[in-house]
């Protein structure tokens, strides 16, 4: 089947034979509490894949793995996401590994097949989405980092959580971001249940609450005005966007594989579904290259969204015709149509939703500046 034949190629090419591992599991399986997924990823080197070659790991691009992302999720939606909070970690980094000890860390990342878990900001009516929900005090040697993070996927797989806070800036000029690494069996850490949903379970994303957690200074790196759109958390937002997209999209396209496999409808009916996932691709394709052709104004971010709400939009198109065409008796004897319909529709569920961004957006459109709510 040429349905998929790029990315899962591009899959094959940095993670051999994970495509083969995961369906030889259940499906269903793979997405509940305790899933085999992230363990069969790690020791396939998954973990390293953004990491440059020099420093140990893969070196594959924004667009390689943005194929990698929609093949994974075509297997297993929770591990495509889990991994796309790892990734998007590892992000915050690329830019200062002339920093011997950051240079280190990810190195370490990549060796050891280590993963880290996102304790940066999330959706909140009252806050920035890069706002940062931890707090920190400065004490003797560190910083002492309290709060809860929920969601977090990789709650119980990950070997540190990076958390992002705001501290008093180095020269006392007002404020910077900076990142806490915190390893994962430090004393004040505590996970307790919070994802109650049976839709992807298997990412882990449970509630990781700090208390009084110590990091030492040696694990902490600084990144600039939080403010500021081309920060490194802002360059963050924009492959998470294109990445996480990439995600949802790889869960609808197997229910059009599905279409395509079993020949539901007909050829119109088909040619229809796969052009619209497709298109969608392409668009997610085009936010890729201008990531890697370098990006310097809020007119990337701008173009991240947009193309985000508008895969979105097709998602929901996609999903409910392929639920369609593949029948009553396939969603009924089989959870798997149930399944792969609900998870794919979840993207509207991660900040910043549709409906917040749409007046900025407007303005932004008429001349105005970017604001993220």
């Amino acid at each position: 089947m040429h349905f998929l034949q790029k990315e899962r190629a591009t899959l094959e090419k940095f993670l051999p034979t994970l495509d083969n591992r995961l369906q030889e599991k259940s499906f269903l399986d793979l997405e509940d509490k305790g899933s085999p997924a992230l363990q069969i990823f790690r020791e396939l080197g998954g973990p390293g894949l953004l990491i440059p070659r020099e420093y140990g790991g893969s070196g594959v691009t924004p667009l390689e793995l943005a194929h990698i992302q929609r093949a994974v999720a075509s297997r297993s939606p929770s591990l495509a996401l889990a991994a796309n909070m790892h990734h998007c970690t590892v992000i915050a980094f690329l830019d200062s590994l002339a920093d011997e000890s950051v240079g280190e860390f990810v190195r370490a990342i990549a060796e050891n097949n280590l993963y880290l878990a996102s304790g940066f900001s999330e959706g909140n009516r009252s806050a920035s989405i890069l706002a940062p929900t931890l707090t920190s005090q400065r004490v003797d040697g560190g910083l002492l980092v309290n709060g809860s993070k929920k969601p977090c996927s990789l709650s119980a797989s990950m070997d540190f959580l990076t958390a992002s806070v705001i501290v008093p800036s180095r020269s006392g000029d007002g404020q910077e971001l900076a990142l806490a690494i915190i390893a994962a069996d430090s004393p004040g850490i505590e996970r307790k249940p919070f994802w109650n949903t049976w839709v992807l379970r298997g990412a882990e994303s449970e509630e990781v609450i700090l208390k009084d957690v110590f990091v030492p200074e040696e694990f902490i790196f600084y990144l600039g005005k939080p403010e500021d759109l081309g920060s490194i958390m802002a360059r963050a937002f924009v492959w998470f966007e294109l990445f996480v997209s990439a995600s949802y999209l790889g869960a609808a396209s197997a229910l059009v594989e599905r279409v395509i496999a079993e020949r539901r409808g007909t050829p119109t009916e088909r040619a229809l579904v796969a052009i619209e996932v497709e298109g969608a691709m392409a668009s997610l394709e085009a936010v890729a290259h201008a990531i890697m052709l370098g990006w310097s104004s809020d007119s990337e971010i701008a173009q991240a969204l947009f193309v985000r709400y508008s895969v979105q939009r097709s998602i929901e198109r996609v999903v409910e015709t392929s639920a369609e065409l593949l029948g009553g008796l396939a969603f009924i004897s089989s959870g798997e149509v149930a399944y792969l319909l609900a998870a794919s529709r979840a993207l509207a569920f991660h900040p910043p939703s549709r409906l917040s961004m749409a007046s900025y957006l407007d303005d932004y459109l008429a001349g105005g500046l970017l604001v993220m709510p």
